[in-house]
């Protein structure tokens, strides 16, 4: 009877243990609006906050958060914040609210989030926390008329290459591993209460037309087209940089080859002539000579990092466009009419 139970306990644990790939992010709609009153009454200052909730299967419910302060560079100040922290998480535990850490959200600019300090936060909340996200609100896009809020966490195969701190071409090609595959996004579900809703319905004014509705047909795009086009303008100077290192290392390689060959050259005649002379040859490689020292491949992290940018900043001005181009052609044809 005992080995049955033992069993059984190990099965369980067996089936814990292999939980399914998250598959959406299902957030409070109290929670949404704590992040982007957060974000707005500091905006442009870039601000981070706590994400509460609990991990149901491949759903991760956010049901609550609350706002960090404003980090400075200073140990004190840090140690200051994560008592905060634990303060504001044991206050909510006394009120009977969910107190489960399953992340963070901040703020960005104009969507300039992937960074290394990101990847960085994300290992650090990995080692205590097995499945955590990171909510993302622009509060720049947020203001032509769309919720700009996305839920991000790290791809498996990129943690796994970032423990090994060995971002070479090689070890990349063996992975398989692009710049698209550092983050992975997860949908969005914004979930209310049946109370929420009927209250919703009875605030919900008689006319269909909302402010958000108008917001929708400002013509005027250049302030973020502008904004956009110089921040990809500033990541190609950033890739173009990074590029130059990675020229500088081959030449640096294809040099030390040549040395290389050249010695191994000159040593293979001086073994010629001693072997004719009857004397024992000499190795052909010499570890102590500073031409064979293998020279550091730069890593390909940050040329990723700044990729991924790139692609985030086309995807939005591709986007503002064709909603310019979109109302624009409304506008004409509401004129002729």
């Amino acid at each position: 009877m005992a080995n049955n139970a033992a069993r059984s306990f190990l099965q369980v644990a067996a089936t814990e243990e292999a939980t399914p790939p998250l598959r959406v992010v299902q957030i409070e709609g109290l929670a949404i609006l704590k992040i982007v009153k957060h974000c707005k009454e500091f905006s442009p200052a870039l601000v981070t906050g706590q994400l509460l909730g609990l991990d149901v299967g491949s759903v991760l419910e956010v049901t609550n958060c609350f706002p960090f302060p404003i980090r400075e560079e200073d140990e004190e100040i840090e140690a200051e914040g994560a008592t905060y922290q634990l303060e504001m998480m044991r206050c909510l535990r006394e009120v009977n609210v969910d107190n489960n850490t399953v992340g963070w959200y901040q703020s960005t600019l104009f969507g300039s989030y992937q960074t290394l300090e990101l990847i960085e936060t994300f290992m650090n909340y990995q080692d205590n926390i097995r499945r955590c996200v990171c909510i993302i609100y622009d509060p720049s896009r947020s203001n032509q008329g769309v919720l700009a809020l996305k839920a991000l966490k790290l791809s498996d195969s990129f943690m796994e290459l970032y423990r090994s701190n060995n971002f070479t071409g090689e070890k990349l090609r063996e992975k398989n591993l692009s710049w698209v595959d550092i983050f992975e996004e997860i949908p969005i579900k914004v979930s209310n209460s049946a109370l929420i809703n009927a209250f919703m319905t009875e605030l919900e004014a008689d006319t269909p037309v909302t402010r958000c509705d108008y917001e929708r047909f400002q013509l005027s795009t250049n302030p973020l087209l502008e904004r956009n086009v110089e921040f990809l303008i500033e990541c190609m100077d950033d890739l173009s940089m990074e590029q130059q290192k990675f020229q500088y290392y081959y030449r640096n390689l294809s040099r030390q080859q040549a040395q290389q060959q050249a010695w191994l050259q000159k040593r293979r005649a001086e073994n010629m002539s001693r072997k004719n002379a009857g004397e024992e040859p000499l190795p052909e490689e010499d570890p102590s000579n500073p031409i064979f020292k293998p020279i550091p491949e730069p890593s390909r992290l940050d040329s990723f990092l700044i990729t991924n940018q790139i692609a985030n900043y086309c995807n939005q001005i591709n986007g503002v466009a064709g909603q310019s181009f979109s109302r624009l052609y409304l506008t004409k044809a509401l004129h002729e009419n």
